[in-house]
């Protein structure tokens, strides 16, 4: 058995890809260890994962929204770079496997020349074009992190996500690329009333608190039960909740989806191909332009299964477009057929049958990594 090292971020989507494969390596008798922020422990420790925190790395949390300098100094943070070299040498590692944003961990473990995977819990085709050549990644780049060599010179590249909604699976690339689908977890849908899940990110976005209130405004109108899930930014006391809706700081979408009959998101990926795992469609405020979240937008939309909307949309505008999408429609048949081929596609299994077969083919040999190069 091997000896692999998981290393990721206070963020929300970011985290249950990296949980959901190093669940499954360690169900198979893997050694797993995973490194993160402090605040995470506990989660990851719940979800029976070997954890350790970060000692050298900048402080974060999501809870507090970020500038773009704020962001561009926690991914290229060299200090977590140091923390995983850290480990690296002081435990066996057979293998790293890393977030695929967090570059200063990526620029360590490439200059000390020890086997990585980057794991892309994202579109390929916003990490990129998006983000490599927005702001984040010219930030990466003037840090001198080399953001694209980073990424070039992995083992392998894991992305979790649906092929057909990603254009970076259609580029020339793509052949270095591992599909593996996206890491969720599905019940068998139930007969129920009409059901509207509301779900906002697990990040402090700005603004997201008045951004939500119109959303519950807008749902308030229709002839179902809604409930919404608040996270830890927003206090559900802080909101008017209309007569048909519930809200609660966090119940795991797993189990709210299968009574759900339309999802109101953000355009997280995670949150989205949870919903269309179970053959739910979307109506999607993306919240930054600076993030994945419109591409995921246009992509469920430019499927048939979802629409976009604007994050300045008013209660009157938005009401109508909830009930369009709630009732029957061609919306709901796209919506399946997504989700057909998501649950074809297990990204768990599928991510740690790559890397046990990564493995076998040789992987870095247990120690200390070599010196920076």
């Amino acid at each position: 058995m091997s000896e692999i090292l998981f290393v990721t971020w206070d963020g929300g989507g970011n985290v249950p890809p990296a949980v959901g494969i190093a669940r499954e390596l360690l169900a198979r008798g893997h050694g797993v260890h995973v490194l993160g922020h402090p605040v995470q422990q506990e989660a990851i420790s719940a979800a029976g994962l070997p954890f350790t925190p970060y000692r050298q790395a900048r402080p974060f949390s999501s809870l507090t929204p970020g500038s773009p300098a704020a962001m561009i100094a926690m991914f290229g943070d060299r200090g977590i770079g140091r923390d995983v070299l850290e480990h690296a040498g002081a435990h066996p590692t057979d293998l790293v496997v890393v977030d695929c944003l967090l570059f200063g961990a990526l620029d360590a473990v490439r200059r000390a020349g020890l086997r990585y995977v980057v794991l892309e819990h994202l579109y390929d085709d916003y990490l990129r074009r998006a983000w490599l050549r927005g702001p984040l990644g010219i930030g990466m780049r003037a840090t001198r992190l080399r953001p694209q060599r980073c990424l070039d010179e992995a083992a392998q590249t894991l992305v979790t996500t649906l092929p057909a909604l990603d254009p970076g699976s259609g580029r020339p690339h793509a052949d270095r690329l591992d599909f593996v689908g996206p890491v969720v977890t599905t019940s068998t849908k139930v007969p129920s009333e009409p059901s509207v899940l509301v779900s906002l990110s697990t990040y402090a976005f700005p603004g997201m608190a008045a951004c939500l209130q119109t959303i519950l405004d807008a749902a308030g109108t229709l002839d179902a039960r809604v409930v919404v899930t608040t996270g830890p930014v927003i206090d559900p006391a802080d909101l008017r909740l209309p007569a048909n809706t519930v809200a609660h700081r966090f119940v795991p979408h797993a189990e709210l989806m299968p009574q759900a009959s339309l999802v109101v998101g953000h355009g997280g990926h995670g949150t989205t191909m949870q919903a269309l795992a179970h053959d739910l469609p979307l109506v999607v405020m993306p919240l930054h332009p600076f993030l994945d979240q419109p591409m995921v937008a246009a992509s469920v939309q430019r499927a048939g299964a979802g629409r976009v909307v604007k994050r300045s949309t008013s209660a009157e505008e938005l009401a109508p477009v909830l009930a369009e999408l709630l009732a029957d429609g061609p919306h709901r048949a796209a919506a399946a057929r997504l989700g057909a081929a998501i649950r074809a596609l297990p990204g768990a299994p599928n991510g740690a049958d790559r890397l046990e077969a990564l493995l076998r083919n040789g992987a870095a040999a247990p120690g200390r990594p070599a010196a920076p190069r």
